[in-house]
C-alpha cells in the first residue's frame, strides 16, 4: 500500500510552492518523481517517457523527461519564463512554480516566488551548500515565503550517510541565522529512487521525520496563519443602465477581490485615500447575496451611503484604516534590459491604482551572490536594490512582510507600457 493512502481524507486548501536549485541537482527528477508517485501523470505521457527512456538505454523511467521542455528552451536561448505545473492528491491542490536557477534569471525566480507559500531548496548531497543555495535562500526570504524546506537530494550517491546530511544541515543553519531565516525544515531524499518523496523507502531508516508529500500536505495555506486586515482594491464600479428595470436605477456596486482579511454585512468601512466612511449594505457573488466575504474571493460590495468611489480606491475596515502615503521605501528587482534611470518618471501600479513616480534615491544595490551592499546610481536587469520612490498621488500600502498583496507593486515604463520592475514595500 502506498504511503499516500495513509493520509487522512481532508482538504487542506491550495498550496503554491516553488522549487529552486542548480541545473544538476535533480530538480526535474524531483518534480517528475512527485508527479509519478502521486499517480498524477496521464497514461499517454507516461507511455511516451517510458519509450524515450528505453531508446536511451535506461532500465528505469527517466522522470526528468517530464520537465525537459523547459530545459530545451534554455538550450535554444529562448526567453525563459516560469513554468507552472498543477496536480492534486485528492487531499490538496498544488501549483508548482519551477523557476530557472541561474543568476541571469533572478527576475524570473522573484516572479515565481512572489505567490509561493513554501520553497523547496534542493542541495546535492555531494556538493553541500553552494553560492547558488545561498542566493536562492536569500531571494525566497526576500519575497516573504513563510516556509523553507531544504531537500538534501542524491543521498543514494553518498550511501545514505547520515553524517553527510547532518553536516549540510549544520552549515545551512549557520547561514540561515545570519539572514534571519527562522522557519526552515530539512529532509534527506533520493529523487531518483523515490526515497522520502511520497513513500519512505527502506534506506533512510535513521530519519524519522515526515516525507516530502507529508510536509506539503500539512503546510498551512496562504492567509491562514495570522489575522489579516481587510483590504479591498476597487477594480470596477458597477452602474447598470437598464431602463426596463427601475430597481437597478440606484444600484451602485463596487467590484473587486478581497486581497486579505474578511468583511461582513453591517461592518463599518472607510474608502481611501478620500477617507469617506460608510457601512456594508450587501455583499454579492455572481448576483447571489453573501453574509460575508473572505480573502481571495471576487465580490461586489454595496454601501449604505452615496460615496464618490473610483477604480484604484481601497475599501478597508474603519478600525484598520492605514494612512495613505506619497513616498515609499522598497526593495526592487529590475526586470528590464533598459537600465533604470533616476532622471525618468515611471508609473507605479499598486493593486488597482496607478500613479506616476520618480526614484528619490538608491540606498544600495545588493550582490545576490555575496549578499554585500554596493553603491549604485542606476539598476541593470536582474539587479536588486533598496530605494525610495516619490509618488504623484497617495497610495494605500502595507509593509510587504505584513501583507504581500498590498505591500507589492510593479513599475511600468510610460513610453512602452512594459513592466520594468517589481517592488516590495517596507
Amino acid at each position: 500500500m502506498s504511503a499516500l493512502e495513509h493520509l487522512p481524507e481532508i482538504d487542506n486548501g491550495l498550496l503554491r510552492f516553488l522549487t529552486c536549485g542548480s541545473v544538476d541537482d535533480g530538480k526535474s527528477t524531483l518534480i517528475g518523481r512527485l508527479l509519478f508517485d502521486t499517480k498524477t501523470i496521464l497514461a499517454d505521457t507516461l507511455n511516451a517517457i517510458e519509450k524515450t527512456s528505453a531508446k536511451r538505454g535506461m532500465s528505469a523511467v527517466d522522470l526528468s523527461l517530464l520537465t525537459d521542455g523547459l530545459q530545451a528552451e534554455r538550450e535554444q536561448g529562448i526567453t525563459i519564463d516560469v513554468a507552472y505545473r498543477y496536480f492534486s492528491t485528492g487531499r490538496r491542490k498544488y501549483i508548482i512554480a519551477d523557476a530557472p536557477g541561474h543568476e541571469q534569471y533572478t527576475r524570473n525566480m522573484v516572479t515565481a516566488a512572489s505567490t509561493a507559500n513554501l520553497a523547496i531548496i534542493l542541495i546535492d548531497a555531494r556538493k553541500g551548500v553552494l553560492t547558488q543555495t545561498r542566493r536562492h535562500s536569500y531571494l525566497a526570504s526576500l519575497v516573504g515565503i513563510p516556509h523553507l524546506l531544504v531537500a538534501v537530494n542524491k543521498m543514494d550517491l553518498v550511501d545514505y550517510d547520515q553524517a553527510v546530511f547532518e553536516r549540510i544541515k549544520a552549515e545551512y543553519l549557520e547561514f540561515a541565522a545570519r539572514l534571519g531565516i527562522k522557519d526552515v525544515r530539512f529532509i534527506p531524499l533520493s529523487a531518483l529512487n523515490g526515497d522520502m518523496i511520497v513513500d519512505r523507502g527502506d534506506r533512510l531508516g535513521w530519519y524519522d521525520g515526515p516525507t516530502l508529500l507529508e510536509i506539503l500536505e500539512s503546510v498551512p495555506a496562504a492567509h491562514t496563519e495570522q489575522a489579516e486586515d481587510f483590504r479591498f482594491p476597487v477594480q470596477f464600479v458597477c452602474r447598470p443602465q437598464d431602463s426596463a428595470n427601475p430597481e437597478l436605477h440606484d444600484y451602485r456596486g463596487f467590484m473587486g477581490r478581497v486581497e486579505s482579511g474578511e468583511i461582513a454585512v453591517g461592518d463599518a468601512v472607510t474608502v481611501l485615500p478620500s477617507g469617506a466612511s460608510s457601512r456594508v449594505k450587501a455583499i454579492e457573488l455572481g448576483g447571489a447575496p453573501l453574509p460575508r466575504a473572505i480573502h481571495e474571493q471576487s465580490v461586489t460590495l454595496l454601501l449604505e451611503d452615496e460615496i464618490d468611489i473610483s477604480r484604484g480606491d481601497m475599501i478597508v475596515k474603519s478600525a484598520e484604516a492605514p494612512e495613505p502615503v506619497k513616498q515609499i521605501d522598497a526593495t526592487v528587482c529590475w526586470l528590464s534590459e533598459t537600465p533604470m534611470s533616476p532622471a525618468r518618471t515611471y508609473l507605479v501600479r499598486h493593486s488597482t491604482r496607478e500613479v506616476k513616480a520618480k526614484v528619490a534615491k538608491i540606498d544600495y544595490r545588493l550582490d545576490v551572490n555575496t549578499l554585500e551592499q554596493e553603491a549604485a546610481t542606476s539598476l541593470a536587469m536582474n539587479d536588486i536594490a533598496r530605494l525610495t520612490l516619490k509618488l504623484a498621488q497617495p497610495i494605500v500600502a502595507d509593509r510587504y512582510a505584513a501583507n504581500r498583496a498590498t505591500g507589492a507593486f510593479i513599475i511600468i515604463d510610460e513610453s512602452t507600457n512594459n513592466t520594468v520592475g517589481a517592488g516590495m514595500i517596507g
